[in-house]
C-alpha cells in the first residue's frame, strides 16, 4: 500500500497543472489514464494532456479544491469533489466550477490516477444540488 495518500496525490495533480510540471504529471498519471474534458466531454489521453499542459497550450491559474470525499476500495481509491477553475485554452480564458471524480490506484509508493471526469456546475445544477 502506499504511503502517500490519495488525497495528497490528487492536490499534487492540482499542483502540477498549474505548474506545467510534465515530469510530474507523468509519475501521477497511470499510462492508461483517461480524462473526460469538463468543457467538451471529450477524451482526452495521458500524453495529450501532459503535452497541452506543458506547452501551455492549456493553462491553469487558479485551481481551488471546494471540497472532497475519499472512499477506499482495497487497492483503490474514489475521490469525489468540487473545484472552482480560471486559466486559458489556446488563448481563450476560462472560469468554470465543476464537481470531479479521480480514481486512483496503490501502485507502490505512491497512487497513480487512471480516470478523471469533470461536469461543470451551470447555475440551474448549482441551484439544484
Amino acid at each position: 500500500m502506499s504511503k502517500q495518500s490519495p488525497e495528497a496525490a490528487e492536490q499534487e495533480f492540482f499542483t502540477a497543472l498549474i505548474e506545467a510540471d510534465a515530469d510530474t504529471l507523468g509519475k501521477l498519471l497511470a499510462d492508461d489514464f483517461l480524462l473526460i474534458d469538463v468543457m467538451t466531454g471529450s477524451e482526452v489521453p495521458k500524453a495529450a494532456l501532459i503535452e497541452a499542459v506543458s506547452s501551455r497550450r492549456l493553462r491553469f491559474d487558479e485551481i481551488n479544491r471546494i471540497e472532497f470525499r475519499v472512499r477506499h476500495y482495497g487497492v483503490t481509491a474514489i475521490i469525489m469533489g468540487r473545484t472552482e477553475m480560471r486559466g486559458a485554452f489556446t488563448g481563450q480564458p476560462f472560469q468554470v466550477s465543476s464537481r470531479y471524480t479521480h480514481v486512483l490506484v496503490s501502485a507502490g509508493e505512491r497512487w497513480r490516477i487512471v480516470a478523471a471526469q469533470g461536469t461543470q456546475i451551470t447555475s440551474t445544477s448549482a441551484e439544484a444540488s
